[in-house]
């Protein structure tokens, strides 16, 4: 019996070995693929990226959004049911072509994105209606509801919009603190949903159209919290003469509307004014990150430049080495900063010679101080020289008496 599971355990040992083996094989060989590809993926991932096919793309949702709008209009639909048919087609090409656009620029790292998997699941909606009348014709009861999910198109604009992924994220970090918070408010209706029930859902003298059971009196509860209607619901209790009606209402609408409602709505802001000072920040590093590429690339540009020039004094010895800046000062922009004399165009000299330029400024304000103060000394001396003078001629007069 023994043998039986050392055998049985010595065979789960292989198998799970050489598992472990093929996988880690399986990973190596997918690492190490390099695709041969490389120029038109980096061309394809330019265009993705470019500002161009975003602008495109905002165009083609909004359009179909507002094409979606004239459809639910059935005289509109009829007159131009020719045109709502082409752009269908333009548009369900201009989804499927993006699709495989970014798909093919990185097909393992394009299904960690969510809002990449949130176009997926929109595309396959998009199909949903053209299968089920394939399969199951144009009659089938539940078309009308496949219709009707498709506005769920118009979030492709998350894709696209940073401002909206931004409040996204906010939801989503509230999500834990907000649970909470209607768990607790769960609680709380829970109690007034039974102490309701007790007190005004009697079969004599209640009110049973809004405290008869434990679902109307959720629903009603629901109501107060809202304060939607609350005045009617307190006078059909007052008609009843029921007793602490009016302090359960009170009570309930001041715990549920201005303390959870409340807090719930202050969760929320906090949690997206610091998604939003979050957002801010990556985007001043973004254009920090963007001038910064900007700046190599004009310096790298004028460090060639510099590098023709001096190959060219080698080349010409008639021409003196100021004509040839003179003429390199010509082919820059207004944008670009100036070369210095002794060809300071990398970015470690220039940041060298900012921080001089600091210090020299700290260097001029000190002597502005002390010259201040030199100034003041000789100001104070001049005032007390005069007074000196008049007590020597007093003392000179004095002594000739």
């Amino acid at each position: 019996m023994s043998q039986h599971f050392y055998h049985q355990d010595h065979a789960r040992i292989l198998s799970n070995s050489l598992f472990e083996n093929a996988s880690h094989m399986f990973y190596e060989k997918l690492w190490k693929f390099q695709r041969k590809d490389n120029q038109f993926q980096a061309f394809v991932k330019k265009v993705i990226m470019s500002h161009l096919f975003k602008i495109i793309m905002i165009s083609t949702i909004s359009m179909n959004a507002f094409f979606m709008v004239l459809w639910t209009d059935y005289k509109t639909r009829y007159n131009l049911f020719r045109l709502f048919e082409v752009s269908e087609l333009i548009f369900v090409s201009i989804y499927s072509s993006e699709f495989c656009m970014k798909l093919y620029v990185d097909p393992i790292n394009y299904w960690k994105d969510g809002y990449n998997l949130l176009d997926v699941v929109i595309i396959i909606i998009i199909f949903i209606p053209y299968s089920l009348r394939k399969i199951k014709g144009k009659h089938y009861p539940y078309l009308n509801i496949a219709d009707g999910v498709q506005s769920l198109r118009i979030l492709k604009l998350i894709t696209y919009s940073r401002g909206i992924r931004t409040l996204i994220t906010a939801v989503g970090q509230t999500a834990y603190t907000v649970a909470s918070v209607l768990i607790l408010f769960f609680v709380l209706m829970y109690i007034f949903a039974i102490l309701g029930f007790c007190l005004f859902g009697l079969p004599e003298g209640g009110d049973m159209n809004n405290w008869g059971n434990l679902a109307l009196a959720f629903f009603t509860l629901f109501s107060l919290a809202t304060v939607d209607g609350w005045t009617d619901l307190q006078e059909q209790l007052d008609a009843r003469n029921l007793i602490l009606s009016r302090s359960f209402t009170i009570i309930f609408i001041l715990l549920a509307s201005f303390v959870f409602l409340s807090m719930f709505v202050g969760v929320m802001i906090i949690h997206t004014e610091d998604s939003i000072k979050k957002f801010e920040r990556e985007l001043m590093l973004e254009r920090h990150m963007n001038l910064m590429e900007e700046k190599q690339v004009i310096l790298k540009r004028q460090q060639e430049e510099v590098s023709k020039l001096m190959q060219t004094q080698k080349d010409l010895d008639h021409k003196s080495f100021t004509e040839l800046v003179e003429k390199f000062k010509k082919t820059l922009r207004h944008t670009d900063p100036m070369v210095l004399d002794d060809f300071g165009t990398s970015l470690p000299f220039i940041d060298i010679y900012l921080s001089t330029l600091d210090n020299q400024d700290a260097t001029i304000y000190k002597l502005q101080e002390l010259y201040y103060e030199i100034v003041h000394v000789l100001s104070l001396m001049l005032e007390d020289l005069p007074q000196k003078k008049q007590s020597q001629s007093s003392e000179k007069v004095n002594e000739k008496q």
